[in-house]
Protein backbone atom coordinates (compact mmCIF):
# COMPACT_ATOMS: atom_id res chain seq x y z
CA UNK A 1 0.00 0.00 0.00
CA UNK A 2 1.44 3.42 -0.88
CA UNK A 3 2.39 5.74 1.95
CA UNK A 4 0.46 9.00 2.26
CA UNK A 5 2.07 12.43 2.32
CA UNK A 6 0.04 15.11 4.09
CA UNK A 7 1.26 18.44 2.73
CA UNK A 8 0.30 22.12 2.59
CA UNK A 9 -2.17 22.19 -0.29
CA UNK A 10 -2.00 25.99 -0.51
CA UNK A 11 1.73 25.80 -1.31
CA UNK A 12 2.40 25.36 -5.03
CA UNK A 13 5.90 24.02 -4.31
CA UNK A 14 4.57 21.46 -1.83
CA UNK A 15 1.84 20.39 -4.28
CA UNK A 16 4.39 19.98 -7.09
CA UNK A 17 6.68 17.94 -4.82
CA UNK A 18 3.75 15.70 -3.81
CA UNK A 19 2.93 15.07 -7.49
CA UNK A 20 6.56 14.28 -8.28
CA UNK A 21 6.77 11.82 -5.38
CA UNK A 22 3.58 10.14 -6.55
CA UNK A 23 5.17 9.57 -9.96
CA UNK A 24 8.02 7.70 -8.23
CA UNK A 25 5.48 5.11 -7.22
CA UNK A 26 5.01 4.51 -3.51
CA UNK A 27 3.74 7.84 -2.14
CA UNK A 28 0.29 9.31 -2.63
CA UNK A 29 -0.48 12.81 -1.42
CA UNK A 30 -3.37 14.52 0.31
CA UNK A 31 -3.53 18.21 1.20
CA UNK A 32 -3.43 19.08 4.89
CA UNK A 33 -6.66 21.03 4.33
CA UNK A 34 -8.61 17.90 3.31
CA UNK A 35 -11.14 16.80 5.96
CA UNK A 36 -9.87 13.20 5.77
CA UNK A 37 -6.36 14.43 6.65
CA UNK A 38 -7.76 16.54 9.49
CA UNK A 39 -9.69 13.57 10.90
CA UNK A 40 -6.57 11.39 10.78
CA UNK A 41 -4.44 14.03 12.53
CA UNK A 42 -7.06 14.43 15.28
CA UNK A 43 -7.17 10.69 15.91
CA UNK A 44 -3.37 10.33 15.79
CA UNK A 45 -2.33 13.47 17.71
CA UNK A 46 -5.46 14.78 19.42
CA UNK A 47 -5.20 17.98 17.36
CA UNK A 48 -4.57 19.05 13.75
CA UNK A 49 -0.90 20.06 13.72
CA UNK A 50 0.11 22.08 10.66
CA UNK A 51 3.16 20.17 9.44
CA UNK A 52 4.24 17.71 6.80
CA UNK A 53 3.49 14.08 7.63
CA UNK A 54 4.26 10.82 5.87
CA UNK A 55 1.97 8.00 6.96
CA UNK A 56 3.25 4.49 6.27
CA UNK A 57 0.49 2.00 7.06
CA UNK A 58 2.64 -1.00 6.15
CA UNK A 59 5.31 -0.06 8.72
CA UNK A 60 2.84 1.46 11.18
CA UNK A 61 4.83 4.72 11.30
CA UNK A 62 4.03 8.40 10.98
CA UNK A 63 7.02 10.54 9.99
CA UNK A 64 6.77 14.24 10.80
CA UNK A 65 8.48 17.44 9.69
CA UNK A 66 12.21 17.14 9.03
CA UNK A 67 12.07 13.39 9.58
CA UNK A 68 9.36 13.07 6.91
CA UNK A 69 11.49 15.17 4.54
CA UNK A 70 14.49 12.91 5.12
CA UNK A 71 12.43 9.75 4.61
CA UNK A 72 10.99 11.16 1.39
CA UNK A 73 14.46 12.09 0.14
CA UNK A 74 15.66 8.54 0.78
CA UNK A 75 12.62 7.03 -0.95
CA UNK A 76 13.25 9.32 -3.93
CA UNK A 77 16.70 7.76 -4.24
CA UNK A 78 18.68 10.82 -3.26
CA UNK A 79 22.23 10.14 -2.08
CA UNK A 80 22.54 9.99 1.71
CA UNK A 81 24.51 13.26 1.75
CA UNK A 82 21.58 15.01 0.06
CA UNK A 83 19.07 13.36 2.42
CA UNK A 84 21.17 14.45 5.41
CA UNK A 85 21.23 18.01 4.04
CA UNK A 86 17.44 18.03 3.66
CA UNK A 87 17.11 17.00 7.31
CA UNK A 88 19.75 19.38 8.70
CA UNK A 89 18.55 22.37 6.64
CA UNK A 90 14.84 21.63 6.93
CA UNK A 91 14.10 24.75 8.97
CA UNK A 92 15.73 27.05 6.44
CA UNK A 93 14.17 25.27 3.48
CA UNK A 94 10.76 25.49 5.13
CA UNK A 95 11.17 29.24 5.73
CA UNK A 96 12.19 29.91 2.12
CA UNK A 97 9.30 27.83 0.75
CA UNK A 98 6.94 29.59 3.17
CA UNK A 99 8.01 33.04 1.99
CA UNK A 100 7.94 32.02 -1.70
CA UNK A 101 4.46 30.50 -1.37
CA UNK A 102 3.19 33.33 0.90
CA UNK A 103 2.29 30.85 3.62
CA UNK A 104 0.24 32.60 6.28
CA UNK A 105 1.26 30.41 9.21
CA UNK A 106 4.36 28.70 10.49
CA UNK A 107 4.49 24.90 10.66
CA UNK A 108 3.93 23.38 14.07
CA UNK A 109 6.96 21.83 15.76
CA UNK A 110 6.34 18.18 14.92
CA UNK A 111 9.39 16.11 13.94
CA UNK A 112 10.39 12.49 14.40
CA UNK A 113 8.80 9.10 13.90
CA UNK A 114 5.59 8.27 15.72
CA UNK A 115 3.96 4.88 16.05
CA UNK A 116 0.64 4.79 14.23
CA UNK A 117 -1.89 4.71 17.05
CA UNK A 118 -4.42 1.92 16.96
CA UNK A 119 -7.26 4.43 17.36
CA UNK A 120 -5.98 6.22 14.21
CA UNK A 121 -5.64 3.12 12.00
CA UNK A 122 -9.17 3.31 10.55
CA UNK A 123 -8.69 7.00 9.74
CA UNK A 124 -5.27 6.18 8.23
CA UNK A 125 -6.90 3.62 5.95
CA UNK A 126 -9.48 6.25 4.90
CA UNK A 127 -6.56 8.63 4.34
CA UNK A 128 -4.93 6.10 2.00
CA UNK A 129 -8.17 5.64 0.03
CA UNK A 130 -8.71 9.40 -0.29
CA UNK A 131 -5.12 10.04 -1.32
CA UNK A 132 -5.24 7.30 -3.98
CA UNK A 133 -8.34 8.95 -5.44
CA UNK A 134 -6.75 12.43 -5.40
CA UNK A 135 -3.36 11.30 -6.70
CA UNK A 136 -4.96 9.15 -9.39
CA UNK A 137 -7.11 12.03 -10.65
CA UNK A 138 -4.09 14.36 -10.81
CA UNK A 139 -2.04 12.00 -12.97
CA UNK A 140 -4.82 10.46 -15.03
Amino acid sequence: MPSVLIYDGDCVYCSAAAKALHRLGDVDGLPWEDETAQRFLRSQFGEEPFAMFLVDLDEGNVYAGRTAAGELAERAGMPSLASDLVVSEYGGISKVVGVASRREREPDDYHGVYDLRERARTDAEALAEASEAVSGSETG
